[in-house]
């Protein structure tokens, strides 16, 4: 692909001689730019063709290579990525030795922080605004803010606290109407009343209102925010809910008119005070499927330039799809099943939930704590929540799940997507910490099934629990085909199931979907003429008294998991042990090491962390021959 500017874009400096009109152009190249790569490698999509005339903007009145720009969630920052000499790199999206589709200060000097989860951009620009006082600098900061992400509970508290700041620093709140799921709340409500309450037409005259009044460089902010507030009286006026927290507000403006965004964006640079600027985007914007569909292309795998999504191979069953089909059938069975989650419904496998007992379905918008403490007072009350979110995600609970379901031992059911490795999103979105900082709370149990009919076993048994259970499951395809005799057992508490008996003296103990690893292993190994037995924990906690039995009788254990090895289920059939007083010498765990693991396709990373065919075969060998 070859384009008339954007081949001349090697950092932000080159757009700052351009007029108005080449600005526009370059918009966009960069949008079939953008869609042609994403194309090729996945990715965010939607939320970034929405965003590239404010990027343009941005970074052609303020000087990002000194001053300061914070993204919040992060995955809107791809025209940033290419306009800040990242555009060869870009190429290589989300993939081995190419660039993250998050923010990364190891990329660039133009990124801050490396950032995946919402709340963080208002209270992170805080931060720099105070030291900045502190320390006599005069750097502009910008915190970029989605409509979804300003309801998150951190970007609350930290609007409360922008009073502390007493320099320039800017807030632009992207309102393109959506977040990964329709934004949820009463927030969400009252910018929906205040977007549809605009035409397009009271939108120009807006923002031409908002540049005849916004304060000239030197001029005292208080005469000309007065002046600004009387020229604007709606029916309907976001910065009501502003500047309620004494936070000057402006907009809404049209977040695609480059000409006007760039004189605001100039006026307000000068600014003595924080300040939001309310603007208006297109999800999807300039490609027709995105626009039709921006929660399909929100984050999406391959897809063809017409629109229709391909993968690189044929693709079987998920365990967010085997999750969906449980969820319904469970919930057909049992009217006390209720579903939670946090603006991911689609991400989660809820829609057809959602479809089927709309009123036993809460979508709380990017707020996962609350949803916790939701669920904690319906099982207060005698129903079985079942609370669904990324295990990214869960970490923001850890607080809500101590202390209003674990402690008061609350039948809450954690149902666990994007458990361990998920490939391209890398380190932001890895579920590597779920069972270490689940498993240290008493009343807890976890599970983690091995494939779809286990993952139906499991939520069987959460369901007549009466204390909390989290169960775990990554992003990846089931395979139901092996040993189906097996893995149709009901679940038992703190029971295990021997998937294959070994003759030798080693026993292979796997925790969730990584058991098919394991099992593929120990065919590998028949080669070798080594004959392992391979183990479904199925419980992380309690554990199964049968694997301390096996150290007794003199076998060597190694366990493997698709999480951190620190405080993961290796960790805690060790303590087991050690307990126990058994010989703690005779095992060894398999699990991802003390690093953060960087984007990569999920069997490559399995791979090369030890945990796939070939790291956990090495490891027996390793046994046989110590031997």
């Amino acid at each position: 692909m070859q384009y008339e500017l954007l081949d001349k874009i090697n950092s932000p400096k080159d757009i700052k001689t351009l007029s108005m009109s080449q600005l526009n152009k370059l918009a966009a190249e960069i949008r079939d730019f953008i869609t042609h790569c994403v194309s090729c490698t996945g990715g965010h999509l939607a939320s970034n063709l929405g965003a590239i005339e404010l990027t343009i903007a941005m970074h052609y009145v303020f000087d990002f290579s000194t001053d300061k720009l914070l993204w919040d969630v992060g995955h809107q920052c791809y025209a940033h990525k290419i306009l800040t000499g990242r555009r060869e790199l870009f190429k290589k999206l989300r993939q081995k030795d190419g660039i993250s589709g998050f923010p990364s200060p190891a990329e660039s000097e133009y990124d801050q922080f490396t950032v995946g989860h919402a709340g963080t951009a208002i209270p992170t620009a805080i931060g720099l605004a105070l030291a900045a006082e502190k320390i006599k600098t005069a750097e502009k900061i910008v915190a970029f803010v989605g409509d979804a992400s300003i309801v998150n509970g951190l970007s609350f508290e930290a609007l409360n606290n922008m009073g502390l700041v007493k320099r320039q620093l800017l807030v632009v709140l992207n309102d393109n109407s959506m977040a990964i799921d329709v934004s949820q709340g009463a927030i969400a409500q009252f910018l929906s009343k205040v977007r549809l309450s605009h035409t397009y037409e009271d939108l120009r005259k807006r923002t031409n209102r908002i540049l005849e009044h916004l304060p000239l460089v030197g001029r005292k902010m208080e005469g000309a925010l007065e002046s600004f507030k009387r020229t604007l009286r709606m029916a309907i006026t976001p910065n009501r809910l502003f500047e309620s927290l004494n936070i000057p507000y402006f907009g809404p403006v049209d977040g695609h008119d480059i000409n006007s965004l760039v004189q605001i964006f100039k006026a307000m640079s000068n600014l003595d005070r924080p300040a939001v600027l309310h603007v208006y985007t297109k999800k999807g914007k300039g490609f027709s499927p995105a626009d039709d569909d921006p929660t399909r292309f929100h984050s999406t795998g391959p897809f063809k330039i017409n629109g229709e999504l391909e993968s690189e191979k044929p693709t079987g069953k998920s365990f967010t799809a085997a999750f969906s089909d449980a969820i319904v059938k469970l919930a057909g069975e049992n009217d006390e099943i209720i579903a939670i989650t946090a603006a991911m419904s689609d991400g989660t496998g809820l829609t057809k939930f959602k479809q089927q007992f709309t009123s036993r379905y809460y979508d709380v918008g990017i707020a996962e704590s609350v949803a916790v403490d939701i669920a904690a007072g319906q099982a207060k009350m005698g129903l079985k929540p079942f609370v669904c979110i990324y295990s990214t995600f869960l970490q923001r609970c850890f607080d809500q799940i101590f202390q209003e379901v674990a402690l008061q031992n609350l039948p809450v059911v954690f149902c666990i997507d994007r458990a361990g490795l998920v490939g391209a999103d890398g380190p932001t979105h890895h579920g590597l910490m779920d069972i270490g900082f689940l498993r240290m709370m008493p009343n807890m149990i976890l599970i983690a099934p091995a494939n779809g009919v286990e993952l139906e076993l499991a939520m069987r048994f959460a369901a007549e629990s009466q204390g909390p259970v989290a169960i775990r499951y990554p992003k990846e395809e089931v395979d139901d085909s092996i040993c189906p005799e097996v893995f149709s057992q009901p679940f038992e508490l703190g029971r295990s199931v021997t998937v294959k008996n070994g003759k030798g003296k080693i026993a292979v103990i796997a925790y969730g979907s990584i058991v098919n690893e394991a099992l593929k292993a120990a065919q590998s190994l028949k080669a070798d003429n080594v004959d392992i037995t391979v183990i479904n924990a199925r419980f992380a906690k309690p554990l199964d008294e049968k694997i301390i039995s096996l150290l007794r009788a003199d076998n060597s254990i190694i366990t493997v998991e698709d999480h951190s090895a620190a405080g993961g289920f290796g960790s805690a059939v060790l303590e087991a042990a050690a307990a126990a007083g058994a010989d703690t010498a005779k095992i060894r765990i398999l699990g991802v090491g003390d690093k953060f693991v960087q984007p990569d396709k999920r069997a490559a990373q399995i791979a090369g962390l030890g945990i796939g065919v070939d790291g956990i075969a090495g490891a027996v060998k390793e046994i046989v021959e110590a031997h």
